[in-house]
């Protein structure tokens, strides 16, 4: 109880700092996020769409693709919007609850990200290498506890590291330089000791990210060694196609999480983890739709339907 109390913080408030060095950048960088984030939302909320209307797109990669565009909407629309309000006013704070809030289901989205692609890539691998058993391996029952898996685990760590972080003391003036409340900021204006918060973000994210990469990486050296012993370039060209858009997303998605946990913690880095915070948080939710969709078929033929249906009604 006595610790409980004299861990209260001293800060109810945070100011964000956000790019306030870069005034000249603000208005641009304003209008370039709000034109992402609508593509975000109508690409991912598309996805969701044209998956339910089009059967033939009922399968457990599209179940699994639509649960990653759900995903994709929610973590884009915890930072998005503060980003865009901190952009346009003088007065940029956040409260100790609403950043603890953003921090949380932005941890819960990025690790239930992680495993859902890793989801995927295990999708693939039966899809290629056992593709007579696929409906029966992948069964809707297995997916839905593999989706739900998931999101259990996402939201667990995003717990445990949320309230070590909650746990810490934190003084005046309560400045946080960045655009949000990401971990290593928070810790920044922290005045306590962060030792144990620390060791228990190392412990998850190595956890969590040596986890899912290695079932990723298992998951295509097995196909890549399915698709050389295939006698036929059809099928090699096949499988090939239904695995690079996949490829493309995860090494997007992984590469821009090194680059951000990697940078040196100095102020010249400053800007840099802004830039792959904005990267990461505005531009990956809005590629995920484009890298899955433009390369299929029964997904371009399901949109030119539901524009056709649309249009006629407005115009006539």
């Amino acid at each position: 109880m006595v610790h409980a109390m004299t861990n209260q913080s001293s800060v109810t408030t945070f100011i964000l700092v956000g790019f306030s060095d870069y005034p000249r950048l603000q208005l641009p960088l304003f209008f370039m996020v709000l034109a992402v984030y609508t593509v975000t939302l109508v690409g991912n909320a598309g996805i969701i769409v044209v998956r339910r209307v089009n059967p033939k797109l009922h399968t457990p990669m599209y179940f699994f693709l639509s649960h990653l565009s759900f995903l994709d909407i929610c973590y884009s629309s915890v930072f998005t919007p503060k980003l865009l309000e901190i952009l346009v006013v003088d007065h940029r704070t956040i409260s100790l609850k609403g950043c603890m809030t953003q921090f949380f289901f932005g941890c819960a989205c990025v690790i239930t990200e992680m495993f859902m692609l890793a989801v995927m890539a295990y999708d693939r691998f039966v899809a290629v290498c056992n593709p007579l058993l696929y409906t029966v391996a992948m069964s809707y029952q297995l997916c839905a506890l593999l989706v739900a898996g998931s999101y259990m685990w996402g939201g667990l760590c995003a717990v445990i590291i949320t309230y070590t972080l909650l746990e810490l003391s934190y003084c005046r003036p309560g400045i946080i330089n960045h655009f949000g409340c990401e971990y290593s900021a928070i810790i920044s204006a922290s005045c306590a000791d962060s030792t144990f918060s620390q060791m228990a973000c190392l412990v998850i994210s190595i956890l969590s990210e040596g986890s899912s990469l290695l079932i990723t990486m298992a998951s295509y050296v097995f196909i890549v060694i399915t698709i050389i012993k295939m006698p036929s370039k059809g099928g090699l060209r096949k499988a090939f196609s239904t695995c690079t858009s996949h490829l493309t997303a995860i090494s997007i998605f992984h590469g821009i999480i090194l680059l951000l946990y990697c940078v040196p913690n100095a102020n010249s880095s400053q800007l840099l983890v802004k830039v792959a915070t904005v990267l990461y948080t505005v531009l990956i939710p809005m590629l995920n739709p484009l890298i899955y969709s433009l390369r299929n078929r029964d997904v371009k033929e399901t949109v030119k339907r539901i524009i056709s249906s649309i249009l006629p009604s407005r115009f006539i």
